[in-house]
Formats: structure tokens, C-alpha cells, sequence
């Protein structure tokens, strides 16, 4: 039901099958940087995509701007891939920027000239770079007729926030109501992303979300107290709408923040008003809160 950030392909230390102990360093980064590159898909086209619709609304907006961010990392991802085959080919002398590359390939992490241009993650490469490719079908899908999936994965954004606001905006321009009054309604549904065969009428179906601290139970359709050894169990897609600020429900409501990654912090994305039985007070006591990676 959600999307696996596992990597399958790559496995950095043991790319040649069996006889990788006896692999240089050089070697087995050659290997590893050939599969990205292989891998790595073409960058989006950005003129041909602005042909392709005169829709300016704002979720093509917020598809145009991941698109675009989406590229400045590939390319960067791509460039200095070459230029550090071109080093291990000695056509190059190796700076510090490639030995640096290399040392992070090497070791199954993300170079820090690839992070600087990505989303927080505590990913190691190769499970990144899976991840990564998933991204990037994501948008690709999004961007074929700029429909919104019938469910969407709200980790995959660069900026998740511009895809929240953009719900408002798009409700508040069809029902004419004022922007700055604009508030989210989450509804937790009992159902998963393959359940889903269309968009609603307004707002978006999310998923990729868990909880951490607490656990979602469908059955009550409230937040519950966690299970042992499920430290961030996944919850189902979630209905995400826009209303006014006087029709917000407000009662028997904890306001949990969502977050990019367990490292909280300058990953926070929102605050999501959910469902509960038992005093806000509990929850926010235990740190609940909503992540968009496991």
C-alpha cells in the first residue's frame, strides 16, 4: 500500500557479483556510477510541457516548479558523475569535489552536492536513488494530461507545502472565497491508494504518511495509543480539503504536525487536525506526529 523506498537494484558494496572483495575502490565506484547513470532518466522539457497545456492553475503551477527542481538535481547528479568517470579515467585530474563524490558513492551515501539540490532524507544512496526514481515516475505520470492522480504521494514533493496551499487556492478561487480565510480539513479514510480509482471533486487524496508516537485506528476513526514494536505504522490515504476557517471543526481535535523526516525539526510541512477521543494534551505530550518517511 506504500510506496517502498527499499532499493532493489543497487547494492554499493557488492556490485560485481560475488568477486567484489577483490574490487578496487575505483572499480566498484565505477560500477556504481555507470547504474546511476544508465538508471537516471532524461530531464523534464520544460518547453514542450508548457506547449502541452494552457492550464496555469494551481496545481500545474506546483507540477511546473517540482519538474524544474526536479531537473536542477538530475543534472547536477549527472554532471558530476561524468566529470568523476572522466577523473577515474585519468582524463581529468580529481578535485576535491570528485574525490569527495567518490568517497560518498563509495560508502553507500548521498554526495552533499546532490543533497544541497534535493529534500531532507535520511536515506543511505542506494535506497535513495530508488526512491529518487520514484519521484521522478511520479511526476512524470502527473505531468502526461497535468490531471491530478486519483491519489497523491505527498512525500514525493520537493515542497509538499505548495501542493497543501495549492488545495486552498484552488478552493477558494472555484467557490470565491477569500485566500487569507482558507484553512485544510483532513478526513483519514479507511482506505488504501489502490482503493482509489479517481480524484475527489475538490481537494486531493493523499497517502505516504505515518505516524509516529501513535498509531491511526480505523476502526474508531481516532488516533490510538501505538502497538508495540510498530514504531511508525503507516496510515490509510487521507482526504485533504480546503474550508473556511469558521467551518473548521475544532472540537476533540489534536493538531498533529507533519514532518518531512524523523529528524522533525526544519522538516516540519503542517499541522493536520485529527480525530481524537482522549485530551489533545495526551498526544502532544508523546510528541505525535505525522511523517512522510518511515
Amino acid at each position: 500500500a506504500v510506496v517502498s523506498t527499499q532499493s532493489t537494484g543497487m547494492q554499493p558494496r557488492d556490485t560485481a557479483g560475488g568477486g567484489a572483495a577483490g574490487m578496487t575502490k575505483e572499480e566498484k565506484v565505477k560500477g556504481l556510477l555507470d547504474e546511476i547513470l544508465e538508471r537516471l532518466p532524461e530531464e523534464f522539457n520544460m518547453m514542450e510541457m508548457a506547449g502541452r497545456t494552457e492550464d496555469r492553475s494551481p496545481y500545474t503551477v506546483v507540477a511546473f516548479q517540482e519538474c524544474e527542481r526536479m531537473n536542477m538535481l538530475t543534472s547536477e547528479i549527472r554532471r558530476s558523475l561524468k566529470e568523476l568517470d572522466l577523473g577515474l579515467k585519468g582524463e581529468l585530474t580529481i578535485s576535491n569535489e570528485m574525490e569527495s563524490t567518490m568517497n560518498s558513492v563509495f560508502l553507500d551515501r548521498v554526495p552533499g552536492n546532490w543533497s544541497a539540490r534535493a529534500y531532507p532524507s535520511v536515506l543511505p544512496l542506494g535506497a535513495w536513488f530508488a526512491d529518487l526514481l520514484l519521484r521522478i515516475k511520479e511526476l512524470e505520470g502527473w505531468t502526461t494530461d497535468f490531471a491530478l492522480p486519483n491519489v497523491v504521494w505527498l512525500a514525493g514533493f520537493f515542497n509538499p507545502q505548495s501542493f497543501l496551499t495549492a488545495i486552498e487556492q484552488s478552493t477558494a478561487r472555484k467557490n470565491e472565497w477569500p485566500l487569507d480565510r482558507m484553512v485544510l480539513s483532513v478526513d483519514v479514510t479507511k482506505k488504501w491508494k489502490e482503493d482509489f480509482n479517481s480524484p475527489p471533486r475538490e481537494g486531493s487524496y493523499v497517502h505516504g504518511l505515518f505516524m509516529e508516537g501513535a498509531r491511526w485506528d480505523s476502526q474508531s476513526g481516532m488516533i490510538a495509543d501505538s502497538r508495540l514494536k510498530e514504531l511508525t505504522p503507516a496510515c490509510p490515504v487521507m482526504f485533504v480539503k480546503a474550508c473556511t476557517v469558521d467551518r473548521q471543526e475544532t472540537k476533540n481535535m489534536y493538531e498533529c504536525p507533519v514532518y518531512k523526516t524523523k529528524e522533525r525539526g526544519p522538516t516540519f510541512v503542517w499541522t493536520f487536525n485529527l480525530k481524537t477521543k482522549e485530551k489533545p494534551e495526551k498526544w502532544a505530550i508523546a510528541g505525535v506526529a505525522l511523517l512522510l518517511s518511515a
